[in-house]
């Protein structure tokens, strides 16, 4: 029977977002039903509120939670009503070209809910990366799906759901961070701050957080880094090589999605170091480099998606080392709020004074 829940929706391009009634169906073959209990305000939900996306409003805002699985349509094998899961948008499919070249984190064809869920008055709703759980509720393939341990507190496990996987990945994964090497991270919001982490986690003896702002630059120490700098009053590339020996850093990751930034990145590294960009750019962004700097200084230029992960993989082991105290992800919750709180939490989050605000559901 369809269920009605309030979520939180985005009816027009950078207008200010309502909560609403939602209508979830019954989940069919494939997928699940999940009973949010919370879920991060990411600086995607505003991509999406902008238009920056793509234009099939309304959008079920919310993709990075935890919740509990409700119920299952036909054929799903891999949870089971009671499960404790974090949402994933790499619902793999086994059947790609990537998958079939046993590359699965790259999968080119992942699963979302075939069924629609839509407003009271039937208008359907687009779910932000295929989830949609800024809402008491919601409709997912089961692939979305990853179980994990029932100890974790929701507000920090639902954030490997995407920010904080995608900097922990843009280390451990895409930059294959190992023991001993040097790392700069340029940007240290929740993604920076993340991939600081993972930089730790990975081994690096020397962490180095670049950013213009210095409540950022303190976050960023919080989370393992060795040395910061300043970006607005140092000269950054010639910072980070003081900081290396004179050599410039082994990994350089862009966390910020700025064509400057990602230039600073680029001649900050060393010589056959590696670049990686996980801070999402705008359509209208580009990049000149000199071709003989390319090629002379060797190396790798990496786009990091979703931190390379397998989230049926890396979700399990990464909640397993926070129950150890091993990483801490309630470091990132800045702050829990209601549905009601979304359109203040965006402002929030562009002035910069949050890592991460986090809805959670009542009751739950």
């Amino acid at each position: 029977m369809t269920q009605e829940v309030r979520g939180v929706v985005a009816r027009s391009k950078g207008g200010p977002v309502t909560v609403e009634t939602v209508l979830v169906p019954d989940p069919g073959p494939g997928e699940a039903v999940v009973a949010v209990q919370a879920c991060g305000v990411c600086h995607t939900d505003l991509h999406y509120r902008e238009g920056g996306i793509n234009d099939d409003f309304p959008f079920l805002l919310g993709h990075e939670a935890a919740g509990i699985v409700e119920a299952v349509g036909p054929g799903v094998t891999g949870v089971v009503p009671g499960d404790f899961v974090i949402l994933n948008w790499r619902a793999v499919c086994g059947e790609c070209r990537s998958c079939r070249r046993g590359r699965p984190w790259y999968c080119f064809s992942t699963h979302n809910a075939t069924q629609k869920m839509t407003l009271a008055d039937g208008t359907l709703l687009s779910p932000a990366l295929g989830i949609g759980s800024f809402a008491e509720k919601t409709l997912v393939a089961a692939g979305q799906c990853t179980p994990v341990d029932r100890r974790a507190r929701p507000e920090a496990a639902g954030l490997l759901g995407c920010g904080v996987m995608a900097g922990l990945g843009a280390s451990m994964l895409t930059g294959e961070v190992g023991r001993g090497d040097s790392v700069a991270v340029f940007g240290c919001g929740g993604v920076g701050c993340a991939a600081i982490a993972g930089a730790v986690l990975a081994g690096a003896t020397t962490v180095i957080g670049v950013d213009l702002d210095a409540r950022k630059l303190a976050l960023a120490q919080s989370f393992g880094a060795t040395a910061v700098v300043d970006a607005s009053s140092e000269d950054v590339v010639e910072r980070v090589r003081e900081l290396t020996g004179g050599h410039g850093a082994d990994v350089c990751i862009e966390a910020v999605g700025n064509p400057k930034v990602f230039e600073q990145a680029f001649f900050a590294r060393d010589l056959a170091g590696t670049v990686v960009q996980v801070g999402v750019p705008t359509p209208d962004m580009k990049i000149e480099l000199p071709m003989i700097e390319f090629f002379g200084r060797g190396g790798r230029l990496k786009p990091s998606w979703y931190g390379d992960c397998l989230p049926s993989r890396d979700f399990p082991i990464l909640i397993d080392l926070y129950l150890q105290g091993r990483l801490d992800l309630d470091r990132f919750v800045s702050e829990t709020i209601g549905l009601e709180g979304v359109e203040e939490a965006f402002h929030r989050m562009e002035r910069g004074e949050v890592l991460r605000s986090v809805v959670v559901m009542v009751g739950s």
